[in-house]
């Protein structure tokens, strides 16, 4: 094979993002996907194309580093509430596209193309595996969170392993001559093992980083620095590295929010980047030229049969158990069709062995084209018909929350203290309709130090808005005093929510939220929420509310409700409400009727004194959300003159959140509601089969929702 034509490091990836730039411009207009593009573009400038570019070490590389970010996406933006409520179907869907194409291959390979028992099970093996390649696709049309999408990420795991697994088996066979099980229960139990060292290790480092360095370059850094240690401990164990991302990015998973500056960085060098360099590299690997042998396209017509045909009927299957669409139906075939990486690590492995010839390894490389080029495709025109459908699902209910308006107010003080108060309310926000941010520095008097330290503060706030794609509007108002100019602010904005970091106290007889939210609560009914987090909210793995008897009668009841619910989903959380029997079914009657999808606990209290006793309950990465009120409010009672006093006293070490609900606004009507997902913790003891149902519940949601490695306390008083 003669030389490259181009072979200058600068020329060479300036070319790759010309690709990188020019598909989707071009692909767009044809209504194609652009992931065909770079395959193609792949082919063209490969080896086998017209040989401008080699398939060097260096596409090997960022071809890697590419699969493996796109496996850690995967399993980083998977939703884990509605993966869980998805379980049982993905299972049952793993099991059937592990067996459907492991059977079917056997069964053509002896039968129809002569090869031995133990090579066919090798090439079932290849059938079996697959890649995500179309799960950008699905991500772009905002479907991650559909049945189908999860069914078809927990079949992935399912499939990748049992292929894996057979493929030692197989292995095994071709080098000792007979089957020797031990190896396969030795591999099991190296991968259990793993996985229990991953759950358990990563979620300790990953929050004690985050709470010793805030910068996002290192959090960035470090995040894929663990990545690419599962990918390599995978291998050390006999398993493939996409499957060491994949399971990193589920245990990261909670710690980087959707809506956070680190979420954002790492999907845009993804997709900007490594991802394109993985598709590019995957057409340099194919090779057209072997259509023309007339054996090999025999071959791969009955692969490609194969390959496809097994990939649908289990897609077929489980879409009939399960009654979903059609249009689910192709979107599982879609995501699981496409055969790279592991694929042609097992043919090449059989070649290298003398297990079968070039024949067939020719043939998988045409398999490979025709499945990554026919699987967006397919992902992408069912997609789309997916998204309309869920959207025209409940029509009156879209309605009414895209027309809902959310206008949130920060006030910073200076750059320091607003990262988190603007990282706060970007978690809380309103993704179903509109939300605007304000960020308001306000200051009395006209020196240049004054304006210095707006503009910084101000600069700030807008530096961690862009970071996570959402646009913070800068004020900067020279007014008579802070409580003055907020409160003009809030007149002139239409401000639904304003939120405030946490007075510090100047001297001892200075009170605990200070003078200055003191007056504010006093001059405006709007929904103020005052925090104070001494660690990074991400890090935070438990919220618990308080919510004091008669709330459900505020006008800002199902305000405050919506925002602490969006934050616990955005955090991943589980949400424990401490209130009164008759508020927690409205509470369960807005949550449900938003379909927010959070893991929620009730606990019954009823006196004053159990809000004392909460304070041995509540460590220091839990949230405590204090629902307090305003002495003019309907839920307000004489005890809570003494609420800051006691926060002060008994909680001065903990995160806290004191929310001030909106009154005298236009009462939004409230639904009451029974949620069978959500548990009561009960005071009193509960049966044996209870109590079993909820130790299989934490073990599970433990490998799931990756939580607290070591036993969370009961909230019981």
């Amino acid at each position: 094979m003669s030389s490259p034509l181009v072979t200058q490091p600068v020329q060479i990836f300036f070319i790759v993002l010309v690709i990188i730039l020019a598909a989707p411009l071009l692909l767009n207009k044809l209504k194609v996907p652009h992931i065909i593009g770079m395959i193609v573009a792949g082919v063209v400038i490969g080896p086998y194309g017209f040989n401008i570019l080699d398939n060097d070490s260096s596409f090997a590389v960022f071809g890697q580093v590419g699969l493996l970010y796109l496996m850690f996406l995967a399993g980083l933006e998977i939703d884990m509430y509605h993966l869980r409520m998805n379980l049982r179907r993905g299972f049952l869907f793993g099991l059937l596209t592990l067996l459907v194409p492991l059977l079917l291959g056997i069964l053509t390979s002896v039968y129809i193309l002569g090869t031995s028992l133990n090579t066919a099970l090798l090439l079932g093996a290849m059938y079996a595996s697959h890649t995500l390649i179309s799960y950008p696709v699905a991500a772009r049309f905002g479907i991650t969170t559909a049945p189908a999408v999860l069914i078809a990420i927990v079949g992935t795991i399912i499939a990748v392993t049992g292929a894996l697994l057979v493929l030692a088996g197989a292995v095994n066979i071709h080098r000792e001559g007979y089957f020797n099980p031990v190896e396969i229960i030795w591999l099991t139990g190296k991968m259990a093992l793993w996985g229990a060292a991953l759950v358990v290790l990563y979620p300790i480092a990953t929050r004690r980083f985050f709470i010793s360095y805030s910068d996002r370059v290192m959090q960035y850094v470090f995040i894929l620095a663990l990545v690419f240690l599962a990918a390599w401990t995978a291998t050390l164990i006999g398993l493939e590295t996409v499957l060491g991302a994949f399971f990193a990015g589920l245990i990261l998973n909670r710690f980087v929010p959707p809506t956070s500056p680190l979420m954002s960085s790492i999907e845009f060098v993804g997709n900007a980047l490594f991802i394109p360099y993985f598709l590019i590299s995957v057409g340099m690997m194919i090779n057209v030229r072997v259509v023309a042998n007339p054996s090999t396209l025999t071959v791969s017509a009955i692969m490609l049969a194969v390959a496809l045909s097994s990939k649908w009927l289990p897609a077929y299957i489980v879409q009939k158990i399960n009654r979903l669409d059609r249009h689910s139906r192709e979107v599982m075939f879609g995501l699981t069709a496409a055969h790279t990486a592991v694929a042609l690590a097992v043919v090449t492995l059989g070649y290298r062995m003398g297990m079968f010839d070039e024949t067939v390894l020719n043939a998988t490389i045409l398999v490979i084209l025709v499945t990554c080029a026919l699987a967006p495709v397919i992902t992408s025109s069912a997609a789309s018909k997916l998204k309309v459908k869920m959207l025209t699902e409940d029509n009156d209910s879209a309605t009414l929350k895209a027309t809902r308006v959310n206008n949130t107010l920060i006030p910073v003080a200076n750059s320091l203290t607003a990262e988190p108060l603007v990282e706060m309310a970007m978690l809380m926000r309103n993704d179903r309709g509109r939300h605007s941010f304000f960020a308001l520095h306000v200051r009395n008097e006209n020196t240049p130090t004054a304006r210095a330290q707006s503009t910084h503060s101000l600069a700030a706030a807008r530096k961690i808005g862009a970071a996570a794609e959402v646009e913070v509007e800068a004020l900067d108002r020279y007014d008579l005093n802070t409580v003055t100019g907020i409160l003009n602010v809030i007149n002139e904005r239409d401000i639904t929510e304003v939120i405030l970091g946490m007075h510090r106290r100047a001297t001892v007889i200075d009170s605990f939220f200070g003078a200055k939210v003191e007056q504010l609560l006093k001059a405006t009914n709007k929904m103020i929420i005052i925090t104070r987090c001494f660690i990074p909210v991400s890090t935070v793995t438990r919220i618990v509310v308080w919510v004091p008897r008669g709330a459900q009668f505020e006008t800002g009841f199902s305000r405050w409700v919506r925002a602490i619910a969006r934050l616990t989903r955005q955090l991943g959380c589980r949400i424990i409400f401490c209130c009164h029997d008759d508020v927690q079914p409205l509470i369960r009657g807005v949550l449900y009727q938003e379909n927010y999808g959070i893991r929620c606990e009730f606990r019954t209290v009823g006196e004053w004194d159990d809000f004392i006793l909460l304070s041995n309950k509540i460590l220091d990465d839990d949230l405590f959300v204090v629902v307090s009120a305003r002495s003019t409010s309907v839920s307000y009672s004489s005890e809570m003159a003494s609420m800051p006093s006691f926060l002060q006293k008994y909680f001065s070490r903990n995160n806290i959140m004191v929310i001030y609900p909106e009154q005298f606004g236009e009462t939004t009507p409230l639904t009451s509601f029974v949620d069978p997902l959500a548990a009561d913790i009960a005071t009193q003891p509960s049966p044996l089969w209870l109590k079993l149902r909820g130790r299989w519940r934490r073990a599970s949601d433990t490998f799931l929702r990756i939580a607290n490695s070591h036993r969370r306390p009961d909230i019981d008083i």
